[in-house]
């Protein structure tokens, strides 16, 4: 069998890598059971949100929700906004589906599919709230660097998906990767730090994620980043 990519074919550089983890019984059953209702199919076609969301509250957009704990909890605590957690990782999603099936929210839906492309063909502009990127991968290695989600393009798409006032707010346990986004979304002129030019955001307000407690716990820096599309 022959490879469907013909030598010099630009392969899609994705922020991530699809790891294999420990699917449970009960992650794998959560997805069978609760996918059709809590699910999203990616399509690269518009999100009918008026569909999915009847009454069109405020809509927050988690993008890499992990294991999804620190999302389910803002959606049940948050019951007047609209989520929506978009991730790749299976466990993660069969978690967090267990977690809403648990807790019958109907306030939180997930989509299993590449960030960018379901941010670029499902949203419409302005039609993002808050949009959300806890501890994405910092891909530390500079030969690496390329694939760090956080980059101008993707800064610009996620603008335009915002609406005006809408706030994007990234959080790292990586200092160089801080430095690297306050850059990239310093660098877009529709978008402004909340906090003051090169400050971070020292009272973020957020769950704490088993991300930010290991880096407290060995003693790294957690950095905040809050930007408001003008």
């Amino acid at each position: 069998m022959t490879s469907s990519i013909k030598p010099g074919t630009n392969r899609p550089i994705r922020s991530y890598v699809i790891r294999s983890g420990r699917f449970t019984t009960s992650q794998r059953t959560a997805i069978e059971q609760h996918w059709v209702d809590y699910g999203i199919d990616y399509d690269a076609a518009r999100l009918p949100l008026e569909e999915v969301f009847p009454g069109g509250a405020h809509l927050i957009v988690e993008i890499g929700f992990g294991m999804g704990d620190s999302l389910l909890q803002m959606a049940r605590e948050q019951t007047e906004s609209s989520f929506i957690g978009i991730d790749v990782h299976k466990p993660g999603v069969g978690k967090l589906l267990h977690g809403i099936a648990e807790h019958g929210l109907s306030n939180l839906r997930i989509i299993c599919h590449d960030a960018q492309e379901v941010l670029r063909n499902c949203f419409d502009p302005a039609s993002i709230d808050q949009l959300l990127i806890f501890f994405p991968d910092p891909w530390p290695k500079k030969r690496h660097h390329k694939r760090r989600l956080v980059q101008t393009e993707f800064a610009e798409l996620a603008c335009v998906k915002l609406k005006t006032g809408g706030t994007i707010h990234l959080a790292t346990d990586w200092q160089a990767y801080a430095e690297h986004m306050m850059d990239v979304l310093e660098g877009i002129d529709t978008l402004e730090n909340v906090e003051g030019s090169k400050r971070y955001w020292d009272r973020p307000n957020r769950p704490a994620t088993k991300f930010s407690r290991r880096g407290q716990k060995l003693g790294h820096g957690v950095w905040d980043l809050l930007f408001r599309k003008r």
